[in-house]
């Protein structure tokens, strides 16, 4: 396919390439605006100008230089063999086509996405969506065979981005609610998703019904249907296989699909866990589950949200440790959907493990949390630091508050006696330490263990502390 008259080069060699603010012409969408969107449509035949190209609102020349715009592209297309499942695996193809453009940036999806468009592209002559149109009209027409007829719009008007807004929003919920009816043990097949590879080499999205994509973008049903019509595509099949262990979602077909697509880097995979071999994390997850071992609970954080979270650091900052296809127990990429689902870090006690979280994602998900801990779950407005958030949860008596143990500054640990008249360190049930912080670091878990020792002194230390 030709791309003569596309002012920079288009190609795969540039897919995974970070436009900084220093060099960026201008960024569309993005954490600055409140409302941006990509969507895609099926129409019927009759609906669609074939290789239309829509500009509503200024156009890329008509911007100034390290201006922010919000943004939205809406790509319609037709064809015998397009059904409404495949919109959103069209959708997930922008993010892959715009780039592999030189010099532009696209990440996230939905109603993230964040786009940068470089300065030296720019200067180049790539000052037009036209040429961005083109290019994905090309694309798609080229990877999809099934799309017959395509017309794409470009809206850069606040107004029409209003207007439109809600439209995607709903169109979103319309999919995600068609895929909340099937479970995990119904099916004997996943889909796995390697779009994101460029960016994390060895992260492997593994979707099933009821753990989606972690980019929020994918359900079952869009893998199906991908798969079905492009089997060799970036969307394929995971044979479930044997069931290793159906509570924790290990399963031969997924570790054998992630030994292969991640090189042999990751071979061991619990689909409903953040702590044990975790399911790997890309970079466009809209959330992330992160572990605050001060009160032995994970706390919940999404893409859109402003300054730092209770543990003092970011979203921007945990997503650097979460991200990059490792499995970095603690620090887990999620979907907002995978929070409405059942399987919701089942192995990890669930919403019973959940101690703080954003009020806005406290209210998008609000129906799908247990009433007899939707309350106890602080957000921002109850706690921004550890000592508040153990306040509020002795206060309203989370469930997480009956794992701790009580420790004191050099407070010696009471020793018992065993059947021998030898004295040990008693730890009932079981407990977990955690060592090491953002990044990973290691699990202990001691299970009905018997610890002999003269004498235990556990002391809490602060930053800066010596040792003595």
């Amino acid at each position: 396919m030709s791309f003569e008259d596309i002012p920079v080069d288009i190609g795969v060699v540039y897919e995974g390439e970070r436009v900084r603010g220093k060099d960026m012409f201008v960024e569309l969408g993005g954490p600055k605006m409140a409302k941006k969107f990509e969507l895609a449509l099926a129409r019927d035949m009759g609906d669609i100008e074939d290789e239309k190209i829509t500009i509503v609102g200024p156009d890329l020349k008509d911007m100034e230089e390290g201006s922010y715009h919000p943004f939205g592209i809406v790509v319609e297309v037709g064809g015998k063999d397009i059904e409404p499942d495949l919109e959103g695996v069209i959708e997930r193809r922008i993010h892959e086509y715009i780039n592999f453009v030189e010099g532009m940036m696209h990440l996230n999806q939905r109603y993230d996405i964040w786009i940068r468009l470089s300065k030296k592209s720019f200067e180049k002559g790539f000052n037009s969506f036209e040429f961005l149109g083109k290019v994905l009209i090309r694309l798609f027409k080229s990877e999809m065979n099934i799309i017959e007829k395509i017309q794409v719009t470009f809206i850069t008007d606040p107004k029409v981005i209003d207007e439109r807004y809600d439209e995607a929003i709903n169109r979103y919920t319309q999919r995600d609610e068609r895929a909340r009816g099937l479970t995990d043990a119904e099916v004997d097949t996943f889909y796995g998703c390697s779009l994101c590879q460029s960016f994390a080499p060895t992260h492997v999205c593994t979707i099933t019904p009821q753990r989606y994509a972690n980019c929020g973008a994918i359900s079952w049903f869009d893998g199906r249907a991908a798969a079905r019509v492009d089997p060799k595509g970036p969307l394929y099949a995971i044979p479930k296989g044997e069931t290793i262990d159906e509570y924790r979602g290990e399963y031969t077909g997924v570790n054998q699909a992630y030994t292969e697509k991640s090189l042999g880097k990751v071979n061991s995979v619990a689909l409903y866990s953040a702590f044990e071999k975790p399911h790997t994390s890309c970079g466009c997850f809209e959330a992330i589950a992160f572990v605050i071992p001060e009160v032995d609970g994970l706390g919940i954080v999404h893409r859109d949200f402003k300054g730092d979270t209770v543990n003092g650091l970011p979203f921007s900052s945990m997503a650097d440790s979460t991200a990059g296809g490792r499995q970095v127990p603690g620090f887990h990429g999620i979907s907002i959907e995978y929070m409405r689902s059942p399987k919701f870090l089942q192995v990890d006690d669930g919403w019973n493990r959940i101690v703080w979280l954003p009020e806005a994602i406290k209210e998008r998900v609000g129906d799908f949390i247990p009433e007899e801990v939707k309350d106890k779950i602080a957000t921002e407005n109850d706690a921004m630091n550890i000592d508040d958030l153990k306040t509020f949860l002795k206060q309203h008596n989370h469930p997480v508050v009956d794992r701790w143990v009580e420790l004191e500054p050099e407070e010696e640990v009471a020793m018992a006696t065993d059947d021998s008249g030898a004295d040990y360190v008693a730890v009932p049930g079981q407990m977990t330490a955690m060592v090491g912080g953002v990044g990973g670091g290691l699990e202990i878990i001691f299970k009905n263990a018997k610890i002999y020792a003269e004498k235990v002194i556990i002391r809490r230390t602060q930053k800066g502390d010596k040792k003595k």
